[in-house]
């Protein structure tokens, strides 16, 4: 089936972006401001005000890979660059062809390829005549980075690489790593404040920034309320913001139990409300033509649209992504143009930020 991606725009003023998390704005957490969008109706709320929006019987699905410290400096020849570590590969590293167990985005060896991406000390993306196949990279601690080739047809932005002078990577990442960061951010911050209260598996280049927001009272307070929650994994990579691209490959996990809880909200007329778009996508990847969830693992190259609406997602928490971000379409194949339209208008004419650190949003299918 083709797709039909087009790219929703708006302008975004500077002093919209969240320059650094909630806490360094004397917010907590669950404190930052929700938008509420249900039956064309728009409500302004705060994060810790969400289960005034749910009711018992609704499902909440959530995203269980943990953020990676995915940037390490390092050099490239006689320049200084940053290495982004987007994701590993399986060894015939073909993210179509790969089949793993349903287990394997968690159990896998994630220490010989992966896919990267170079970017200059300024945070753009690096370029020049030196990156091409065969270009080494040195890293911190004895770190040597060889690309082999483009990873995917029609960009060099990521590129496959094998990597030697360590015996895991993740452990690398979590000594000489730190999370990967964009110019709208003044200051670095620790990987604390990219944890997740559902992270539990590290894979993820970036934070699965829907679910920064969720607290353990404010989990506990739901689920006492009658709310249930099921997880997913998947493993998101780097972003590509400049480019405009389409989402790139991701692994992903559903588990049976994730599936079956899914398929018994829906019988039961819930509402299945996925927290992001990760957990989005991946839930859609693994819908029959019956309109039922299975349990599957894997990659997914899916794009969703409005011309490919989600057919188990009812709902979703999300963010507020940046103009001309695929996500955006994924947003509309949930709730449609005009909700979606609506929602970011009404962001926009408000105090709402965005980004990883910003506000939120609660968005059901009228």
């Amino acid at each position: 089936m083709t797709v039909t991606v087009h790219e929703p725009t708006f302008a975004l003023p500077p002093d919209r972006e969240a320059s650094g998390p909630p806490e360094s704005r004397g917010l907590a957490r669950d404190d930052v401001a929700l938008l509420v969008s249900d039956r064309n109706t728009i409500t302004h709320a705060r994060f810790h005000e969400l289960g005034t929006f749910l009711v018992p019987g609704d499902l909440v699905v959530v995203n269980n890979s943990a953020t990676l410290s995915a940037a390490v400096d390092a050099r490239l020849g006689t320049r200084d660059v940053v290495l982004h570590f987007s994701t590993w590969l399986d060894d015939n590293d073909s993210p179509r062809s790969a089949r793993p167990a349903i287990d394997s985005p968690r159990s896998a060896r994630p220490d010989r390829s992966w896919v990267v991406e170079i970017r200059s000390p300024d945070r753009t993306p690096a370029s020049g005549t030196d990156i091409g196949s065969g270009a080494r990279l040195l890293g911190p601690g004895g770190l040597v980075v060889t690309l082999r080739r483009p990873w995917l047809d029609g960009s060099d932005r990521l590129w496959v690489a094998d990597i030697a002078g360590t015996d895991s990577v993740v452990d690398y990442l979590a000594r000489w790593g730190r999370p990967i960061t964009y110019a709208y951010l003044r200051d670095r911050w620790s990987a604390s404040y990219y944890r997740t209260a559902f992270g539990l598996f590290p894979g993820s280049a970036e934070m699965p920034s829907a679910a920064r927001p969720f607290t353990d009272r404010l989990v506990t307070e739901l689920a006492s309320s009658g709310i249930s929650f099921a997880p997913i994994t998947l493993h998101t990579g780097v972003s590509s913001p400049e480019a405009g691209e389409p989402p790139s490959p991701e692994r992903f996990a559903v588990s049976a139990a994730t599936a079956r809880i899914v398929n018994e909200t829906r019988a039961s007329g819930g509402r299945v409300v996925a927290v992001g778009t990760t957990v989005t996508r991946a839930l859609e990847s693994v819908v029959d033509s019956d309109g039922r969830a299975n349990a599957a693992a894997g990659w997914t190259d899916l794009v969703l649209a409005q011309d490919r609406p989600t057919r188990l997602v009812d709902g979703l928490i999300t963010g507020w992504h940046a103009p001309g971000a695929s996500h955006l379409n994924l947003l509309e194949a949930v709730v449609g143009v005009e909700s979606v339209r609506r929602a970011y208008d009404s962001a926009l004419a408000g105090d709402y930020l965005w980004h990883e650190f910003g506000d939120s949003a609660l968005l059901l299918r009228s």
